[in-house]
Formats: C-alpha cells, structure tokens, sequence
C-alpha cells in the first residue's frame, strides 16, 4: 500500500462528508460569472486557505477560471506556508498521495525527485502533517480537474524568493502543469486597516514586486519566488477578488485579508 498523507482539516475547514463537500465547493464556483473572455487557463494562480465560510467564494473566483479549460492539465505544484513546524527552506513529503473526502491524489514521484538535488528542498511527512495551506486547496482542483492529475505539493519555510523560483522552474513544464500559491493576506487588523494594507499588497503583487514581507501574506516567501518566475515567462497578473474576514464570515474587528489573482500568457 502506498503512504498516504491523510485529511486532517475535513470537518473543520471544509465539510467531511464527500456529498456536502461536492455541494459546497459547485455552490462556491456557480455563482461566479461563467463569461470571460481568456480563452487560455491561467498558469498561475494566488488563492487563499482559511476554512470555506470564509474564504471559498474568493478562491472560486480564481480556481473558475479553470471550468471548461482544465482538459491538458495533468499536474499541480502547490505551494503553501508553514503553520505548524518550523521550516528552513522548502518540505517536499515523503507520501506517495494525498486523500481528501473526495478521493486520493497521487504525487508525483519524478518530479519530487527531482528536487532532491536542490540544497533548499527536504523530504518532510512532519512538515505536512497537520498543515492546511495544502489542504484545503485540493477539493478545489479535484472538483475541477476530476482525479486526472498528478500533486507536486511543497511547504515552504524561511526561504528567499530565487530559492523558491529555482524550484518553481524545475517544475514549471508547459500547459500540462498548473501552479498554486496558497496565502492569506493581511492578519487581524481592524476592517478598514486591513482592507488599506490588502489593497498594497495586491498591488504590489500586480506589479511583481517579489519584496513582500510575512506581515503582508502569511505565504509571501512561496509568492516572492512565485512573482520572480511570472516576470520571467512574461506572465500578466489579473485581479479577481479582493476581501476579509469582515466581508465573509466574521466581525470585523480582527479580519484576515483574502485575494485572488491569476497570472495568464498575455494576449497575442
């Protein structure tokens, strides 16, 4: 049997049950505008990871962009920050796949082997055990891309930005491969500061600004290195959704900030 990184944040963050997982995560994705005019999907997008009733509907703004164009793309590198153990540099697992209430992912292998001869990356199963930030992405791409892709999932710690790109081009690949950046925005400030502070920092990434600090996203190390790659292969950031807690779910007197950005092959 192959070992399997199992769901730990099914029934907190998202449903548990596969039926109202399905429910939650079609519910989320139709109510976003099927009319959009980029033929071509996105090659790479920002998403967020806090549990659904309060960031789903942003990241199905982006994750959308996907529907009716997923057909080629067989492989996800995922990329998301450390919350639960201290990292230096980034974690690959030792898992062969990855389960959700909606069915099991496999990683793939090559491509985790590959980074073993990368001084920044590791073999972890600690490193993903308990983190989310992978997680709840994964009823998203697999609502979407059925079971027929392979996972490329990486924690990352305290790295630089061209540690981070180093990996990402060594995966980067053509229209076969999706890349997904997992980060909130801004943490527990008040409505109005955060909305302020959310609105630089999307800013910045849209400029490709590869100098956020952990203050502006809590996976600004997998963005920075994820904004360095985008600028070399031309890529062009779009702005979907910009939100928090205070806008969603929450009260508004500590929110976190929530994006989504998609970064596409400019036009011809």
């Amino acid at each position: 049997m192959p070992a399997v990184r199992e769901a730990v944040v099914d029934g907190l963050f998202y449903p548990a049950a596969p039926a109202a997982l399905r429910a939650q995560v079609a519910g989320y994705l139709g109510r976003v505008d099927a009319a959009d005019g980029h033929a071509r999907a996105p090659k790479l997008l920002i998403v967020p990871h806090a549990g659904y009733e309060y960031c789903g509907a942003v990241a199905a703004q982006a994750y959308a962009r996907l529907r009716g164009r997923a057909h080629g793309l067989r492989r996800v590198v995922l990329l998301g920050p450390a919350h639960r153990v201290p990292l230096e540099g980034l974690a690959a697992p030792c898992a062969e796949a990855f389960d959700t209430p909606l069915g099991r992912i496999a990683l793939d292998a090559a491509a985790l082997a590959d980074l073993d001869a990368l001084p920044q990356v590791r073999r972890s199963d600690a490193a993903h055990e308990r983190e989310h930030s992978i997680e709840v992405q994964l009823p998203f791409l697999q609502s979407l891309l059925g079971g027929g892709f392979t996972l490329v999932p990486l924690v990352v710690g305290r790295a630089g930005a061209e540690e981070v790109a180093q990996v990402l081009e060594r995966l980067w690949g053509g229209d076969e491969t999706l890349v997904v950046i997992s980060s909130d925005l801004s943490h527990y400030h008040g409505y109005e500061q955060a909305r302020a502070l959310d609105r630089a920092t999307a800013g910045r990434i849209l400029a490709l600004d590869a100098g956020l600090g952990p203050d502006e996203a809590c996976g600004a190390a997998a963005i920075n290195g994820a904004l360095l790659a985008a600028r070399r292969h031309g890529l062009a950031p779009r702005l979907l959704d910009l939100r928090n807690s205070g806008d969603t779910a929450g009260d508004r007197l500590r929110v976190v900030g929530y994006g989504a950005i998609v970064f596409e092959e400019p036009a011809q």
